[in-house]
């Protein structure tokens, strides 16, 4: 049976719940209080913010889902990353790997700058190995800020398509909303950007970014844009507006920069991991066009601790502007192998 029939709806709930009680305490607690670090954990820190998501994560799942069918959950905040539902029950033994990040986009949600987005995903169990491309069912949905009403939701179910609605917290109506990615044929005029939001490595990313706009759009003009970005703190909301049809090239370059952060004496710090990613889906589904900065498909076993570099890009258009010059631009910093690798 198709994982769509078994946890599409089931999920859905789950984001509903989640959402309600996110932004319930974002009205209801001070900024500091969400702030405030709950947690270090080895992929990633935990503010106060996420324990509300994280608080309903386990027992839904155990009484909606795991009650009819044993899954391996994965998520960052249970012990070891995972947990099988019903406790007890052997791993091999689960139908699903279900991977979730409760909140992403915490940084920007707990400061009331932007929405965070509940990710989720759905994989048979083939084990520690599987992995992205494994992938069949994945639906993110938007939690929105405290003073905004409409809150986005889309999934896909993989060879099917995507299905997007728009919630009204005012009115509680759901209503069908269409979702397209830009067919744009130029990042001239339009978002494209390279993710560099957090110490260690900026410069060089934002180098990186020069060459490739310089590369692909010419000297600037005096008094003149040729494009702009976008620093969206959020792997889920980076897709979001891929498929939304509002950025037309992101890259998550930050695990690809570890030789030369080495070189320096230079930590790494933090990267997207397979949590954050788990939508893609949704994305590949509408016509974005996903890839690891190589060009070759994602595929990063489902856990809480992989680093993940990906680029997104909104049709071949884009791809065929873009990619080459990037690539260039890692393969000078003997950041890529001299040839492109075959796909996996």
């Amino acid at each position: 049976m198709s994982p769509t029939h078994l946890l599409l709806e089931p999920i859905r709930k789950l984001h509903a719940r989640i959402q309600t009680a996110v932004v319930a305490a974002c009205e209801q607690t001070s900024l500091e209080n969400l702030s405030a670090v709950a947690q270090e954990a080895e992929g990633d820190t935990i503010y106060a913010v996420d324990r509300v998501s994280e608080a309903v994560l386990i027992d839904f799942f155990r009484r909606e889902v795991a009650s009819q069918i044993p899954i391996v959950l994965i998520a960052e905040g249970i012990p070891q990353g995972q947990v099988v539902l019903p406790e007890g029950t052997p791993e091999e033994t689960a139908v699903w790997r279900i991977i979730v990040d409760p909140i992403d986009g915490t940084r920007g949600l707990m400061y009331q700058k932007r929405s965070g987005w509940i990710l989720t995903a759905v994989a048979p169990n083939r084990g520690p190995q599987t992995n992205l491309q494994d992938i069949e069912l994945a639906v993110q949905t938007e939690i929105p800020l405290v003073k905004q009403h409409l809150a986005d939701s889309v999934w896909a179910v993989r060879g099917q398509g995507a299905k997007a609605v728009r919630f009204n917290r005012l009115t509680g109506q759901e209503v069908p909303i269409r979702v397209r990615p830009s067919r744009a044929t130029s990042i001239a005029h339009g978002f494209a950007m390279i993710a560099r939001f957090f110490p260690g490595a900026r410069a060089e990313l934002a180098a990186i970014d020069e060459e490739i706009v310089l590369g692909a759009l010419g000297p600037v003009q005096s008094g003149k844009a040729h494009c702009f970005e976008d620093q969206y703190i959020c792997t889920g909301g980076q897709l979001y507006e891929l498929m939304a049809g509002r950025d037309r090239f992101v890259a998550d370059l930050r695990p690809y920069l570890e030789p030369m952060l080495a070189q320096q004496n230079q930590a790494l710090g933090i990267c997207c991991h397979p949590y954050d990613i788990c939508t893609a889906l949704i994305a590949e589904e509408l016509g974005v066009i996903i890839t690891d900065p190589a060009g070759r498909p994602l595929n990063q076993p489902l856990n809480v601790s992989t680093n993940v570099g990906w680029v997104g890009y909104a049709n071949q258009h884009i791809q065929r502007q873009i990619e080459p010059l990037l690539q260039k631009a890692l393969r000078q910093r003997q950041l890529l192998p001299t040839t492109k690798p075959k796909p996996a």
